[in-house]
């Protein structure tokens, strides 16, 4: 049967885009012009979907989304907002809604999160649960409101489906090969194996034998033969993590391979055809060690058909609520606990510190302290030692360079306390957006209206 989906806004013309769209794409669409209509509506019928701002007259989105829990326990909720904040998205997130959407939203980021909520197995079932959370899939690099994540995410949709492959860089600890299975799980190659492979963790001696496999009795103790990762991901993906500590000399077997597309096996007297898509990863400056020699330019061509970068957890502290939350979950069922979040100075400390191990850094951190604490919230006397201090713990005697670092510690302490929103920080520290974006030493947004002053 058709879906039904009810529109929840106080603004007439955005009943009548929305509706308008989602009948287009076959749904079957009701509306209403406040909180109070909304639960009239949901009390008469059975809704599939229900789709409410938040910022209302009356009964407020948030409001909806509580009653609906009770009226109609299946409907998937999504919120609409205008003014979102990562507290906000948290508290939707926990009293049962199913996503949210920051306006202004494209029609079709509408429709792509109604089709989801629609073909998840049990998803109006876990809706149902004000208790879980909703978390993006597939993995831990992906959680997050962030516009950097928004963009990972973007760039992981549009090359999925593609066959060309995939360059992968960020620091440490950030996600790369969450992002290279993301990758894999939206491709039609979906059905076939990932393969994963750590050029840095085989010894070198070995490594090509483990690539491009080897013939029985190629070398001393080969007493059997291997086929190799190559042949083994046929049909798949090969996921070649820290490409960059690949030995030149395999550097220029791999380019072959790719070029074209066979394999030579060590010892072997012909090759074997391979259909291989390739995503490789790094935490190098591949171009400077182009320009050390320690790395093929015409191989960094060929990988790097499609780029994805990975910001450092830092550059998206946005996110960090969502990932606390979303770590603490998985933790409470590896670790047998019953943890609901954290309280309000760890969160701060949390989002404050430099995270040099990033996304990794801040799970084991988490581990830790819920390892060490017994109670229903994690406090900051759990964390850390370094995650408690400061960034920056060398006391600098040069007046500028002091000045600077108090700077920078009281523009994080603000932004924590606003939830990391930098507009509202920009006001409280009576600065205009631009100057906070450069005192961050981060890119500003594209749009100009963004950096005027009290924006």
């Amino acid at each position: 049967m058709t879906a039904s989906i009810l529109i929840v806004d106080d603004e007439a013309a955005t009943q009548d885009t929305l509706g308008l769209f989602l009948e287009t794409e076959g749904y079957r669409v009701a509306t209403a012009g406040s909180g109070e209509e909304a639960l009239a509506r949901i009390g008469e019928q059975e809704f599939d979907v229900i789709v409410a701002d938040v910022v209302m007259p009356g009964l407020s989105g948030m409001e909806v989304l509580e009653r609906s829990r009770e009226l109609s326990p299946r409907a998937a909720v999504v919120l609409m907002t205008g003014h979102a904040t990562v507290e906000m998205a948290i508290e939707a997130l926990r009293k049962g809604a199913c996503d949210y959407l920051q306006k202004p939203f494209g029609l079709h980021d509408l429709a792509r999160c109604v089709q989801r909520l629609l073909r998840r197995p049990a998803g109006l079932e876990e809706a149902a649960r004000p208790s879980r959370l909703r978390l993006p899939p597939p993995g831990d690099a992906l959680v997050g409101p962030s516009k950097a994540l928004q963009l990972v995410r973007e760039q992981i949709a549009r090359c999925a489906p593609i066959p060309s492959n995939v360059l992968i860089t960020g620091e440490s600890g950030t996600g790369k090969e969450l992002v290279a299975r993301a990758i894999h799980a939206a491709s039609p190659r979906s059905d076939q194996r990932l393969v994963p492979v750590n050029c840095g963790a085989i010894p070198d001696s070995l490594l090509e034998s483990q690539l491009f496999g080897h013939v029985r009795g190629a070398f001393t103790n080969a007493v059997q033969a291997n086929p190799g990762l190559f042949v083994t991901a046929h049909g798949g993906t090969l996921f070649l993590d820290e490409i960059a500590e690949l030995p030149v000399l395999l550097q220029t077997k791999l380019l072959r391979v790719i070029e074209e597309k066979q394999v030579w096996a060590v010892g072997a007297t012909r090759p074997q055809p391979v259909d291989v898509r390739i995503i490789a990863s790094t935490n190098r400056d591949l171009a400077g060690e182009i320009d050390a020699g320690r790395f093929r330019a015409d191989l960094f061509y060929r990988l790097n058909v499609v780029h994805v970068m990975l910001p450092p957890l830092r550059d998206r502290r946005e996110d960090i609520p969502l990932l606390v939350d979303h770590f603490i979950q998985r933790l409470n069922a590896k670790l047998h606990r019953q943890v609901v979040g954290v309280e309000p100075d760890t969160l701060e400390a949390l989002m404050t510190y430099a995270w040099k191990g990033n996304v990794r850094e801040l799970e084991h951190v988490l581990e830790q302290a819920m390892i060490l604490g017994d109670g229903d919230l994690i406090g900051v006397d759990h964390l850390a030692g370094d995650v408690v201090r400061r960034p920056e713990t060398a006391q600098p005697t040069d007046l500028r360079e002091a000045v600077r670092v108090f700077s920078q510690h009281h523009i994080l302490d603000v932004l924590a306390r606003t939830g990391f929103n930098k507009r509202g920080a920009a006001r409280l520290l009576g600065i205009s957006l631009a100057s906070l974006y450069r005192k961050l030493n981060i890119e500003a947004p594209e749009d100009p209206d963004e950096a005027k002053p009290g924006s």
